[in-house]
């Protein structure tokens, strides 16, 4: 595995099915109560532009189950925020904390500070990828289904960071994976083209909710605005208004069809309810598994 992991393509599908089964390791370990503190001693700064809840707080209670401190760095606390370079910066963290996980606007920015740490950088978000999401996502995929291997993965929505990371993962574990969104909000052509040439996934983009939805195994969506797109909200509202997850989504899907958000949730918008409270939601499964999934890649990233 590489030092980082600042979009999905850096892993391999070994690397994929070796966090899996570290994530679920764990996962026993702690529901059984047996600690496993191999970072202790170990630092994990939180260098975040935007707000979290699930992301930062994962983080920091998996890095201190593991034995590790988390500190958590607001961007705009620090001399970034007066022009600092990028690269001053990051060569001074790496002298303090022996992982960074950040969470930014910008892929450049995270690129940028890769290039000069000697530390894993994680990216817990930018407004391109959402990586840790996407494989603890696809943890609560293993875990309902027995696999990813040979269902139908629906995405319902935007073609945003979260549509992207999907993106990556089907090509590099050949996934068949269905995008619905509207005409102007698909996901950007040229992430399509890049993740094509890591794998044999297939990808599926059309504007039709319910044949994608067609025995669908398991069906998924996000907000319509994302973080920074608010002054968007009503705009998007009026151009999304058919693409809700809701019952009759679920009836043209698979009868065990799971429904899965990364939250927060919008209900009413982009899903209903009744879906989102219902029985086929995994939802509450799906941010539980964050935190197991970010302690498999801390303990990988910063033991190496």
């Amino acid at each position: 595995m590489k030092k980082d992991i600042l979009t999905l393509l850096d892993l391999s599908k070994k690397d994929f099915e070796m966090l899996f089964e570290l994530a679920l390791e764990l996962k026993k370990k702690h529901k059984n109560q047996i600690a496993d503190m191999p970072l202790a001693g170990k630092t994990l700064g939180l260098l975040f532009d935007k707000q979290s809840t699930r992301t930062r707080i994962s983080f920091e209670t998996a890095m201190i189950q593991l034995g590790g401190t988390p500190i958590f760095i607001s961007a705009k606390d620090t001399q970034i925020a007066r022009d600092e370079p990028v690269r001053d910066t990051a060569r001074v963290l790496s002298k303090y904390v022996d992982c960074l996980a950040i969470r930014t606007y910008s892929q450049k920015l995270l690129e940028e500070f890769s290039k000069f740490t000697t530390i894993p950088v994680i990216n817990a978000l930018t407004d391109t990828y959402h990586p840790c999401q996407i494989l603890s996502d696809l943890l609560t995929v293993i875990e309902h289904k027995g696999g990813y291997e040979g269902i139908k993965i629906t995405w319902v929505g935007d073609g945003n960071n979260v549509s992207h990371s999907w993106i990556n993962a089907a090509f590099v574990l050949g996934l068949n994976l269905t995008l619905a969104c509207p005409e102007g909000f698909f996901p950007d052509q040229k992430i399509i083209e890049k993740a094509r040439d890591k794998g044999s996934g297939k990808i599926v983009i059309t504007s039709d909710t319910l044949e994608a939805a067609k025995d669908a195994d398991v069906i998924y969506t996000d907000v319509w605005a994302s973080m920074g797109q608010e002054n968007e909200h009503i705009v998007r509202k009026q151009a999304f208004k058919s693409f809700q997850v809701d019952k009759k989504l679920l009836e043209v899907a698979a009868k065990d069809v799971i429904v899965m958000h990364c939250l927060p949730a919008h209900r009413g918008e982009e899903i209903s309810e009744e879906v989102l409270e219902g029985k086929h939601s995994v939802v509450w499964d799906q941010a539980e598994n964050k935190l197991h999934m970010h302690k498999a890649v801390l303990k990988t990233l910063i033991s190496r």
